[in-house]
């Protein structure tokens, strides 16, 4: 068999496809677009699903692609099998409604057994059919697979739930009995068996059948072809690696580690995990943070975060006790540049990101063992021989601390874990995550009406706002079949709602952030039959106007469409706005920013980018001047329609989110900003008038928000400030608007002043009632104590009187008590005498709380409390003997 490298055998897979007819589609971000049913791209179809559902017809319904992928399902197994990955590359080739079983079985086995491409000896390969698939059993025959190649299996059906599903062949190369882990007789030695011999490296899915709601299998109008063929596997093949990690995906990152270690892999096994965790981790998570994910504390940032202290973990079992991760970033960037040059081109900035979460994790690191000591200790006291399973996982889950450890330091102290009650923990969070998400569908149904329309829709809305004589080619509304909400063709409404396809039509469908016209249809009397609420892309691309219906419409009649004016003139110039804002952040931030959602209204802009940290005032106001300066210089704005790849030489940016046809609309201000924009824009800067940022923040790990405004929306907000401002210096007495900064900080001048000698007369009068208070202690079961309600301003002046009554030494326990504001606030300090007798105030302080109405805690030595019944301080205080008569 024929040697080929990663990057090749990548390539030979796409050059075989692309031989078929089909488009190769790039690979897309690792961050879903508009499918809240996925933390990560798991899939190559998983970028395809609006093809799949009919949602929208491709340009070419035969594509293939190399799709990076992420997986955390199995994260615990990663390093530890010869399989498992979290980030891998998925082949794959699809058939939209085009070719079926009988083209996809002879070309899946001519690209597998042809010299020219792949040339695998037919001998060895196996495939598993569908019992109830004939079809797909006999092509396989056809093309020269022998019967004893053909392994029948109930669970080749694919199947997700509601939406598309079929029977699925799965294709095994036999890798030798030297390979193999189980006996000859052992009952999983077959294709399709836990087994390393038969290595599955190919699925090829046959999507014919439409799952509904009530669980009845209808055929689908559109039948498709599904495959996945997983890169790493195939190149195991290729290159005789006993695993996927001893290959030219994994080796370098894996001799990198070997050097910054000082140990070889292959010489330990317990080493080889963690050589194997860290080059995985480090593909993942460089792949991830180039696509914009940052680490945090929820959602995918919390898996990358996981991955990142997972592989410092093993890191630290290999002896690298420094940052370390963040190395390997430019060694991933090289392995896997041929096909990827994304990490390359951002190697600092993911390395940045990268070392500065493994330095944040070595505190993070010590406060989990901080916790875990203080546990262990506590469960030894009480004479405890099991440390809590939700104990371990909260350490686990919050601070990121391996449970192995914890079960080390735990038999270090004669403790075991309760591991059922970890997995019991785990599993529970799993369910919350998987319910979070449970009631969105991740794939529609086909709507067979709107996809076998393929007339054709001109959109006139660069040119005009106004089209007349526009042809309602389809007129579509909704009616109920059984108990399920279906699109019916009709020749005429007189009411109600509807969907509308024109021959040609001035209104925008929402796309690329902006939001979709309105506006009114008007018949050949001038009299307006409905007005236009929203519209969309029709699976083919035309543009679908949802209505109110008003008047009398008729199919194949000729109408007149109207945008409204200042609706859109308004939005016009908000999109221009934000491609201002785009450029203006890579020149203010720098050139990793780019954008991560935007939306586009009338009355404002929002747009999200990528950045860690806070954007700083100083940063913000650059920000404006930048943009208001382009808009003053009254810079023309120009459109150009041309090729793909005359528009990357022009340097026009484009999102890696979207895809792109043959022709594109290339959007470009003064060469300064030049974008791929199917938008609609000023002629001249100077239309926007003035752009002003409103607010600035954060919505999610690494992702910030600006909203800003433009012309008489900024005016307005001016007018708005202003009006405040001069309120304020009415209030404040100014006798000029520009008085008011002045008159404000001398009266914060005062104010501070005021609350400095309030301070000392509190501290005064605290003193004062601590000597009347502390002369009178009662003995309480041999402890001297002082419980007492004074009347004190609220905590501070409470802690102030602990402070005198630790110098003082004027008991051994004391709760003091304040009613301030309508609140009741409370304190309790114990002794070191005390505290060796078994009383400790934040057991005090938890158990007189509830009686105020509230709830509190703190330190052995001192803890305190609030409450919103100041009338039942005196119970509390009450309370305070039973309880220390408990605790001791």
């Amino acid at each position: 068999m024929k040697e080929m490298t990663s990057g090749q055998v990548r390539q030979t897979f796409l050059d075989f496809w692309q031989s078929k007819g089909h488009d190769v589609e790039p690979s897309a971000s690792l961050i879903p677009k508009d499918d809240p049913t996925l933390l990560w791209i798991n899939s190559g179809v998983a970028t395809l699903k609006k093809y799949f559902d009919g949602t929208v017809i491709p340009k070419n319904p035969r594509i293939t692609n190399a799709q990076k992928s992420i997986r955390t399902n199995d994260i615990e197994n990663v390093g530890k099998t010869a399989r498992h990955q979290t980030f891998f590359e998925m082949l794959g080739n699809f058939s939209v409604g085009d070719y079926f079983k009988k083209e996809v079985i002879p070309w899946a086995w001519e690209l597998l057994t042809s010299p020219e491409w792949f040339g695998f000896d037919p001998d060895r390969l196996y495939m598993t059919v569908y019992p109830k698939d004939t079809d797909t059993y006999k092509l396989w025959q056809s093309v020269g697979v022998k019967k004893d190649h053909l392994v029948l299996a109930e669970d080749n059906f694919w199947d997700i739930g509601e939406g598309p599903s079929g029977p699925d062949s799965e294709i095994f190369y036999d890798r030798g009995q030297g390979y193999n882990n189980v006996a000859e007789d052992d009952p999983e030695n077959y294709p399709g068996g836990e087994n390393e011999r038969y290595l599955e490296i190919w699925n090829i899915v046959f999507s014919e059948f439409n799952h509904l709601p009530d669980g009845r299998y209808v055929e689908q109008p559109h039948k498709n072809i599904d495959t996945g063929m997983g890169l790493e596997r195939v190149v195991s093949i290729f290159q005789d690696a006993k695993t996927n990690f001893e290959t030219d995906l994994f080796m370098p990152m894996i001799q990198e580690a070997e050097k910054l270690s000082g140990k070889k892999y292959g010489a330990n096994e317990k080493d080889d995990v963690s050589f194997k965790i860290i080059s995985d981790h480090a593909r993942a998570v460089t792949f991830a943070i180039g696509d914009g994910a940052m680490p945090s504390n929820e959602g995918r940032g919390y898996v990358l975060r996981r991955l990142i202290r997972r592989a410092v973990l093993n890191g630290k079992k290999l002896g690298i006790d420094k940052p370390f991760l963040y190395q390997l970033v430019p060694v991933v960037g090289e392995v896997m540049k041929s096909y990827y040059p994304e990490p390359l081109d951002q190697k600092d900035f993911i390395a940045h990101i990268i070392k500065g979460e493994e330095e944040r994790f070595q505190a993070t690191l010590n406060d989990g063992l901080d916790i875990l000591d203080g546990r262990i200790a506590t469960l030894k006291k009480s004479g405890e021989t099991v440390f809590p399973g939700e104990d371990a996982f909260k350490l686990f889950d919050t601070y990121g601390f391996p449970v192995e450890l914890t079960v080390e330091s735990a038999a270090d102290e004669g403790l075991h874990v309760d591991m059922k009650g970890f997995k019991a923990a785990m599993q529970a969070q799993k369910e919350r995550a998987r319910n979070a998400r449970k009631d969105v569908n991740s794939m529609g149904s086909q709507n067979k009406l709107l996809m076998d329309i393929k007339d054709e829709s001109q959109f006139t809305g660069y040119d005009e706002l106004t089209t007349m004589g526009a042809n309602l080619t389809h007129l579509i509304i909704q009616t109920t079949q059984g108990d399920q909400e279906v699109d019916q063709e009709v020749a005429a409404v007189t009411s109600g709602q509807a969907e509308l396809l024109f021959d040609k039509t001035p209104f925008y469908a929402e796309m690329g952030g902006q939001v979709a016209d309105k506006g009114t249809i008007e018949d050949d009397q001038g009299h307006v039959v409905a007005k236009v609420t929203d519209v969309q892309h029709a699976p083919n691309g035309q543009n679908l106007h949802f209505v109110d219906v008003v008047g009398n419409i008729q199919a194949h009649h000729a109408y007149t469409l109207k945008v409204d004016r200042p609706f859109r003139l308004a939005v016009r110039k908000n999109h221009t706005a934000t491609h201002l804002l785009d450029q203006a952040l890579r020149e203010v931030l720098g050139a990793h920013t780019h954008q991560a959602g935007s939306l586009v209204e009338p009355d404002y802009l929002r747009f999200d980018f990528n950045h860690q940290g806070q954007v700083t005032p100083a940063e913000l106001q650059k920000l404006e001047d930048i943009v208001n300066a382009k808009i003053f210089a009254e810079i023309p704005v120009k459109t150009t329609e041309t090729d793909l790849e005359t528009a990357k030489k022009m340097g026009a940016i484009a999102l890696f989110t979207d895809k792109y046809g043959d022709r594109v609309r290339v959007v470009n201000i003064g060469d300064w900003s030049i974008e791929l924009c199917g938008g609609t824009h000023v002629k001249n800067t100077a239309e926007l008038g003035l752009f002003k940022i409103t607010s600035e923040s954060a919505i999610g790990a690494g992702v910030r928000r600006i909203e800003a405004v433009t012309s008489q929306a900024a005016v307005q907000y001016f007018d708005q400030q202003l009006h405040l401002l001069t309120q304020t210096a009415k209030i404040v007495k100014a006798n000029q608007l520009q008085d008011t900064p002045d008159r404000v900080a001398q009266l914060q001048k005062d104010a501070r002043e005021t609350e400095k000698e309030l301070a000392a007369l509190q501290a005064k009068l605290a003193a004062q009632q601590a000597n009347s208070v502390f002369d009178h202690p009662v003995e309480v079961d041999g402890l001297q104590v002082i419980a007492a309600q004074v009347n004190v301003d609220g905590m501070g002046a409470l802690r102030q009187m602990v402070d005198q009554w630790k110098s003082k030494q004027a008991s051994d326990v004391l709760v003091l008590a304040t009613a301030a504001n309508g609140k009741a606030n409370l304190i309790a300090a114990a002794s070191d005498a005390a505290q060796q007798q078994g009383v400790k105030a934040g057991n005090l302080i938890k158990a007189i709380a509830p009686i105020i109405g509230g709830g509190g805690g703190g330190r052995p030595d001192m803890a305190q409390a609030g409450g919103k019944q100041p009338d039942k301080i005196q119970d509390a205080l009450a309370a305070v003997k039973d309880v220390l008569v408990k605790e001791k």
